[in-house]
C-alpha cells in the first residue's frame, strides 16, 4: 500500500525528477503506483480522513467562500468549505495526487455536526443551530508535515520551471479540469499559488497550485464561466484542445491569465503528460468522482468528457514534435 504524505515527502528528494535547475525547488516528483481504492481516498488515505465529532475552532473569513476550521476526534485540523467548490476540489485533488504533483488531503463529507459553532457571518447559512451541516469540503491542515514558506511567492509567467514539462503538464491539467480560476503572486492576496516548506528546514521548497474549485465547469469570461456543471463541462469538451491548419496547437481555454496557461505547450509536453495520464482508467476516474459527492449522472458525463479530452491530448501530441508547434494559441 503507498505511503499517503502530501506529495511524497517521505520520500528524499536526490535521484527524484523536479521541474528545476536547483534540485531543492520542487513542483512534481514521480508518482508510486495508484490504485482505485488511492483514487477513494487521495493523498491523505483512509487513515487521515476526517472523524468525527467536530469541534469547532474559528470561522475562517479569507477568501470569496463560507468556510470555518474545526478540529476532529483526532486532534487533526481541517478548513471547511461550503458552497459550489466541494466536489471540484475534492476530485481535483486525487487527480493531481495521482500525476505526481503537490496537493493537500481533501474530502467530501456528505454530512456531520459541528460542536459549539458561534458567531458565524458567510458560513450561518450552511451550520444550522444544532451544528449540523451537508455537502462540505475537508482540507486538512497539517503544519507539522508541509507549511508555507515565508518570503515566497510564484506566477505562471515568473517561477523555477518556466519551459519544464512538468509546469506545461500542470497548466495542461487546469485546462482540462476547466480551472479558469488560475489566479497567482500577481493577484496578490487571491493567489492561488503557494510555495511550501518542510517546518523547521528551508532547504527545499515544493511548488504548488492550491485552489480547483472553480473547476468542472465552464471556462469563460464572467458572464460565461462557472463552476461544477456537468452540461457546460460537456459542452465544451469538443473544443478543448485541436490543431489548426498550420500544425499550431489551439486550446478552448478562457480563465484568469490565460494568455500564460495557454501558451509555450509544445507536443513533447502533452506527450510527457500522457505517459501518466494515459494510465488513469475510467474506473478510477468513477472511483474518484464518486468519492468526491458526485451523483451518478454527473459521474456519467464527467468520466465520457475526460476520456475524450485525454483523446484530444493524444492525437494532438500523435504529430511530430517538429511540427507540432510551441507557442500554442487559444481557439477563435
Amino acid at each position: 500500500m503507498m505511503r499517503r504524505f502530501w506529495f511524497f515527502i517521505s520520500l528524499a528528494v536526490s535521484g527524484l525528477p523536479c521541474a528545476a535547475s536547483d534540485a531543492a525547488q520542487v513542483l512534481w516528483q514521480r508518482p508510486e503506483t495508484i490504485t482505485t481504492r488511492d483514487w477513494i481516498w487521495g493523498p491523505g488515505g483512509e487513515a487521515r480522513a476526517p472523524k468525527s465529532p467536530f469541534e469547532f475552532i474559528e470561522e475562517d473569513r479569507s477568501g470569496t467562500n463560507p468556510k470555518i476550521r474545526v478540529r476532529d476526534s483526532k486532534g487533526d485540523q481541517w478548513i471547511v468549505k461550503f458552497g459550489g467548490e466541494n466536489h471540484s476540489e475534492a476530485f481535483a485533488s486525487r487527480l493531481l495526487f495521482a500525476l505526481g504533483y503537490v496537493t493537500q488531503p481533501s474530502y467530501f463529507v456528505k454530512a456531520g455536526v459541528v460542536i459549539g459553532s458561534h458567531d458565524l457571518r458567510r458560513a450561518k447559512p450552511f451550520v444550522a443551530k444544532d451544528g449540523s451541516f451537508v455537502y462540505a469540503r475537508f482540507k486538512l491542515r497539517d503544519h507539522k508535515r508541509l507549511a508555507r514558506a515565508d518570503g515566497h511567492e510564484w506566477s505562471w509567467n515568473d517561477n523555477p520551471f518556466i519551459g519544464s514539462h512538468e509546469l506545461n503538464g500542470l497548466k495542461i491539467l487546469l485546462m482540462l479540469t476547466s480551472n479558469w480560476d488560475a489566479k497567482d503572486a500577481r493577484d496578490g492576496k487571491g493567489s492561488n499559488t503557494s510555495v511550501y516548506s518542510k517546518p523547521g528546514s528551508a532547504d527545499q521548497l515544493y511548488y504548488a497550485f492550491d485552489d480547483w474549485g472553480a473547476a468542472m465547469g465552464k471556462w469563460g469570461g464572467f458572464l460565461q464561466r462557472d463552476k461544477w456543471n456537468p452540461a457546460g463541462f460537456r459542452e465544451q469538451t469538443r473544443a478543448f484542445v485541436r490543431l489548426a491548419p498550420n500544425q499550431a496547437i489551439e486550446w478552448g481555454y478562457r480563465g484568469k491569465h490565460g494568455k500564460d496557461i495557454t501558451s509555450g505547450i509544445s507536443a513533447d509536453d502533452i506527450r510527457w503528460l500522457l505517459t501518466y495520464l494515459a494510465g488513469v482508467t475510467d474506473e478510477d476516474l468513477r472511483a474518484g468522482l464518486q468519492a468526491s459527492g458526485a451523483s451518478n449522472a454527473a459521474i456519467d458525463v464527467y468520466t465520457r468528457c475526460l476520456r475524450e479530452r485525454i483523446a484530444q491530448l493524444q492525437r494532438v501530441s500523435a504529430l511530430p514534435a517538429s511540427r507540432a508547434a510551441a507557442g500554442a494559441r487559444p481557439l477563435r
